[in-house]
């Protein structure tokens, strides 16, 4: 597995761009109900733990996952970066000094494919960027890749502006230099839509969504109030492209059905789970109607919006664990997974080839997970 992240270091001159190489990875399979009962004391897991081990055995023979990394010079904090879906070597980073830069890492990926050898930690990379972008105000998070036209980008920034960047060539991009303007506050988040090449969404620290269409001028088609607090970050469901999901600094997301934007209500479901700002959000690439949610509460959870309370199923689950597992009675039925352990959980990713698998990024490092209770085939396809 492939992923590039930036690092936020005390001083400006610290700062890199990394491209990871996960391999060798593996993990511990076990039962959802254990196997014997809880009488049977310390012994209960003994059975499990002789079958797990040999779960954790990766194709070397060793357990331990293998991370190679190599290190791109980066000016200032990297607030955030994202890979253009169509050519994963070309990412967008946002800086805190101001700039956009974009940057062809296909040598670093090459290297890193290679090689079966760790590069020193030491060794940082000193490459231009493709493009140095400065027309911003100020410093910002909000950048978005077209998933349907390789090469647009959109930019947003603190001082509430989005720029649009079209591809000329391979390697040169045109920036609009009149800025998108309709939000009374910092631009957070920015989402292209799945379906329609010209269209995508924004959110603020006004609390409002804005739909934009790049034909129709440089103010939105329709701006709606979505929460309460600020509007950290926007999914917008490429399976379902009607449905936009949202995520505020009060640690409540909710879900839209962008059909009903002119109905008033568009909200069709609303979750107060999380009790600090919610820091990402996004769909599953491969089940639509499963997202995932992280929150400065330092917990990633995992949701299925298809699921409804059944009374019969959970008495029936309660009779044959015989209260070995007991959950709180206020879970949300829709709640399928918590991820915890991780300290300032700032972002997450599905892995956009294998179903289930998520990689998260927080202060204290990365973690990759799989639960055993999502869905990990592809969907059929019924064609």
């Amino acid at each position: 597995m492939y992923f590039t992240a930036g690092t936020q270091a005390e001083k400006a001159s610290w700062n890199y761009i990394g491209i990871f190489k996960l391999s060798n990875i593996s993990g511990k399979r076990r039962e959802l109900v254990p196997s014997k009962s809880a009488a049977d004391g310390s012994d209960m897991d003994s059975d499990s733990s002789d079958s797990s081990d040999s779960d954790d055995e990766g194709l070397d023979g060793s357990g331990t996952p293998v991370l190679q990394m190599r290190k791109v010079a980066h000016e200032g904090c990297v607030n955030r970066i994202r890979a253009m879906t169509q050519s994963p070597h070309i990412c967008a980073s946002w800086a805190d000094t101001g700039h956009v830069q974009i940057w062809d890492l296909s040598s670093h990926l090459n290297s890193l494919a290679e090689s079966e050898v760790t590069q020193a930690a030491s060794s940082t990379f000193n490459q231009a960027p493709l493009v140095k972008f400065g027309g911003h105000k100020d410093e910002g998070y909000a950048i978005d890749w077209s998933p349907l036209v390789p090469g647009r980008l959109v930019s947003g920034d603190c001082k509430n502006c989005i720029h649009l960047w079209e591809p000329t060539s391979d390697a040169t991009w045109n920036v609009d230099t009149t800025p998108f303007v309709g939000h009374a506050a910092s631009v957070e988040d920015l989402q292209w839509s799945p379906t329609e090449p010209h269209v995508f969404a924004s959110c603020s620290v006004d609390g409002s969504i804005a739909i934009w269409d790049t034909r129709l001028g440089k103010s939105p088609a329709t701006s709606f109030k979505a929460h309460d607090a600020d509007v950290n970050v926007i999914s917008w469901n490429r399976l379902a492209s009607c449905m936009l999901a949202s995520g505020s600094d009060d640690g409540t997301f909710s879900i839209r059905d962008l059909r009903l934007l002119k109905e008033g209500d568009s909200v069709v479901a609303h979750f107060e789970y999380h009790k600090h700002p919610i820091t990402s959000i996004e769909w599953s690439p491969h089940e639509a109607s499963t997202l995932a949610v992280s929150s400065s509460d330092n917990q990633l959870t995992i949701w299925d919006l298809s699921l409804e309370k059944d009374e019969e199923e959970e008495a029936e689950f309660r009779a044959k664990t015989k209260e070995q597992v007991n959950a709180p009675e206020d879970l949300p039925p829709q709640l399928l997974f918590v991820h915890q352990g991780q300290k300032d959980l700032k972002e997450f990713h599905w892995h956009a080839q294998i179903p289930g698998m998520i990689i998260s990024t927080a202060a204290d490092g990365f973690n990759t997970l799989m639960p055993s209770n999502i869905q990990t085939a592809l969907p059929q396809d019924n064609a």
